[in-house]
């Protein structure tokens, strides 16, 4: 199957995430990046822009009552860039979980554009 997307990691924050994770989680949340890479158009229930944000997406995996996210972003259409991840215990996604990937974003846009 061919890739239309590649996926990759902004430092070491997704790997921290997805260690910690159990390996049904880990299989899932794969699972979910291989869909991202593959399919043209991904279903808002895997992927969705955050509202208020500039450019930041989030990843949606649900395994059984547990819910992860996984925050985004798109370089030059193809590229997608892992950032944060976190488990979701509330129906609101946390501030501090936003400010750091929008933070992390911009970092990344900043290195990239050294």
């Amino acid at each position: 199957m061919e890739k239309i997307r590649q996926i990759i990691y902004y430092k070491h924050y997704f790997d921290e995430f997805f260690n910690q994770q159990t390996e049904k989680a880990k299989s899932k949340i794969d699972e979910v990046l291989f869909l991202i890479s593959i399919v043209e158009r991904v279903p808002k229930k895997f992927l969705d822009h955050m509202t208020g944000t500039t450019g930041l997406y989030e990843i949606r995996i649900e395994l059984g009552s547990n819910i992860y996210r996984i925050f985004c972003c798109f370089d030059e259409g193809r590229v997608v860039v892992l950032f944060n991840g976190f488990q979701k215990k509330t129906q609101k996604t946390p501030k501090s979980e936003i400010e750091k990937a929008e933070k992390l974003k911009a970092e990344y846009f900043k290195q990239k554009n050294k």
